[in-house]
């Protein structure tokens, strides 16, 4: 009896030891499989949105003014709230483009036509199928009160272009008050559905250089080319309080460019929501900022700073001559007589 019992126990401390190695064996190769290199093709948008702060400061700071150009002339890469500042040499062209090349992106773009700036579009558009996101997929959305005049360019295979028509303006400056509350309703009619970034840009310029992915950001603002050396105290931010655009002389970091507005399609409609309803409240009281929405979209900037700032690199003026720390210039507006191509002066 005590011999079987003997069995019986050697039996099942056997069974035993061979069922822990085969349980061990699974683990460890299914612990190893997970450990494989895994590659995300495409990062889902609203994951890659919830993923990046929104960086809003409080009114009334006091800081010392930033800078993109250092005392002994080098430019200055980054923020001092750790955005990218993004110049020529701090970005490999290949490796970033290979990385969103994996995120199926659509870029939209909207430009904004009217009168006779129609005569800026052929150029526009021509440079910018030489230089803007070469090889990703992009689609232009041109607002225009004379879509005969649209020039026929021929696009890239995943470029698109759709034109837009809106209602004539006898003042330019009404032309640059209406621009945010068309962005809007785009991006609500369309793009939230569409596309995965969006830029708005100024027609009457032109591509000189590359224009790629290493621009994309929740949040982009570029840096104007007439201040950035400028101490912002002499900045032509909205200086009466009755605007909503309103910025103190002693606040401020950049003088940000209207001519370019950028960043992930949600932000962007913020961006836009925001100053249409500064704007209105302005119109509201008969007030007018002095650079219409290019006032507020500064002082939305100084409280909700961009996620990555654009060099001057990317907002340049044909009349500037060239500067030490401007190795390329990519995207510049053109030399023009306001007087021939405005509505009025």
């Amino acid at each position: 009896m005590a011999h079987h019992q003997n069995i019986v126990f050697m039996t099942l401390v056997v069974f035993g030891i061979v069922l822990s190695g085969l349980i061990y064996l699974v683990y460890t190769s299914t612990s190893h499989r997970y450990k494989q290199p895994r590659f995300c093709h495409k990062i889902k948008k609203e994951d890659q949105e919830n993923s990046l702060l929104h960086l809003q400061s409080p009114y009334g700071l006091s800081y010392k003014q930033p800078s993109v150009v250092s005392p002994d002339g080098k430019v200055v890469p980054v923020a001092p709230w750790l955005a990218p500042v993004v110049w020529e040499g701090t970005f490999d062209p290949t490796l970033i483009d290979s990385i969103y090349k994996q995120q199926n992106i659509t870029i939209a773009t909207t430009v904004f036509a009217l009168g006779k700036y129609t005569l800026f579009l052929k150029d526009f558009l021509e440079s910018a199928e030489q230089n803007y996101f070469v090889g990703f997929r992009v689609h232009y959305y041109v607002f225009t009160d004379h879509p005969e005049h649209v020039p026929a360019v021929k696009l890239s295979e995943e470029h698109h272009l759709t034109v837009l028509t809106v209602p004539s303006s006898n003042r330019w400056q009404d032309i640059s008050l209406s621009r945010m509350a068309r962005l809007e309703k785009l991006i609500e009619s369309r793009l939230f559905n569409e596309a995965d970034y969006v830029f708005s840009l100024d027609v009457d310029s032109k591509f000189y250089g590359r224009w790629g992915v290493e621009t994309l950001g929740r949040l982009v603002g570029a840096i104007h080319p007439g201040y950035y050396q400028t101490p912002r105290e002499q900045f032509p931010y909205e200086r009466r309080p009755e605007s909503q655009a309103f910025i103190p002389s002693a606040e401020g970091d950049y003088y940000y460019g209207g001519a370019v507005i950028g960043g992930l399609v949600k932000d962007v409609h913020e961006v836009a929501k925001t100053c249409r309803e500064q704007l209105d409240i302005d119109a509201s009281k008969s007030v007018e900022a002095a650079w219409q929405e290019e006032s507020h979209l500064n002082k939305y900037f100084l409280y909700n700073k961009p996620s990555k700032l654009l060099s001057p690199e990317y907002l340049w003026q044909d009349f500037k001559p060239h500067t030490n720390e401007v190795k390329i210039i990519r995207y510049s507006q053109v030399i023009k007589n306001y007087a021939a191509v405005r509505p009025n002066k």
